[in-house]
């Protein structure tokens, strides 16, 4: 649909998606991005009214409590704005005759299969996070099984909001070292990268219901740290290096459990738009910084 005046409404105004989306936005898409002070997601009559206000085609669902290890200690924030949320969009959208993509995580995987998950894999999230988001896909799915679509990333990061990349390299510019976890894999995903892969979903006239997407390739958060590190060096963006210090998830002691190998299988995606390594992306974002 290669539609002159599809009209996009992207809720989670706050985050690095949303930014990077309205960043990527191509030209002939209008969109309005909303926050939580300017609708509340537990009311289905307000996004009925948002929807209806800027005349949206389809709206692009990245609102989403997403701190894995507070989430531990906050389940009903997070199932809130993880499941009832999404139930209340999907009803809003399904009413107003809107198309709803929404973006869900890898963390709604084990990781015990030691395999890229592919979009026809079994979820079994370990931690209230991922249980979280695995109901809001579930509530989507209820609550509009036609018109929908799922996009399922890893690990996103970017030049916007907070994220892996900029705490490292602040970590990096203040401390001695820094002790970064060596035993879980999964794939970065640069936010402009994804978002340009959502507006491709959101012009298909009949996409698939769930996607897979992240950089291309796998990494450790340990290797991940280590390449920030040389990539910051190189651009002039750290003024010396420090020791980099592998450790694991158990010598972490994190909150929250999180799979081994979360890697997605992207391939269901390669036909609308095919992933860049994310050592590439990782450079472009560094140089950006």
């Amino acid at each position: 649909m290669t539609n002159s005046k599809l009209k996009a409404l992207i809720l989670g105004r706050s985050g690095q998606l949303a930014q990077a989306l309205i960043a990527t936005k191509p030209a002939h898409i209008a969109c309005i991005s909303l926050g939580h002070r300017e609708i509340n997601l537990a009311v289905i009559g307000e996004i009925e009214s948002a929807i209806a206000a800027h005349r949206a085609d389809i709206i692009i669902n990245t609102a989403a409590y997403t701190q894995v290890d507070k989430a531990e200690s906050e389940p009903t924030e997070a199932y809130q704005l993880n499941e009832l949320a999404v139930a209340n969009i999907a009803k809003a959208a399904r009413n107003s005759n809107a198309r709803l993509l929404h973006i869900s995580t890898d963390y709604v995987f084990d990781g015990k299969q030691g395999t890229a998950y592919t979009t026809g894999d079994t979820p079994n999230p370990v931690n209230l996070y991922g249980a979280s988001k695995l109901a809001g896909e579930q509530a989507l799915r209820k609550n509009m099984p036609l018109g929908s679509t799922i996009v399922r990333t890893s690990s996103v990061y970017s030049q916007y909001g907070t994220n892996f990349v900029k705490t490292m390299l602040s970590l990096m510019s203040e401390k001695p070292e820094v002790r970064v976890i060596s035993d879980q894999f999964s794939s970065p995903t640069y936010a402009e990268e994804l978002a340009r892969f959502l507006w491709i979903v959101a012009e298909q006239d009949s996409p698939l219901p769930l996607y897979h997407w992240c950089d291309s390739g796998k990494t450790s958060w340990y290797e991940f740290a280590v390449k920030i590190q040389e990539l910051a060096l190189r651009y002039g963006k750290l003024s010396k290096a420090i020791p980099i210090i592998p450790v694991s998830s158990q010598g972490y002691g994190a909150a929250a459990m999180r799979p081994g190998f979360s890697q997605l299988d992207t391939s269901d995606s390669h036909p609308l738009f095919r992933p860049t390594p994310w050592q590439e992306n990782l450079e472009s974002v560094i140089k950006q910084l």
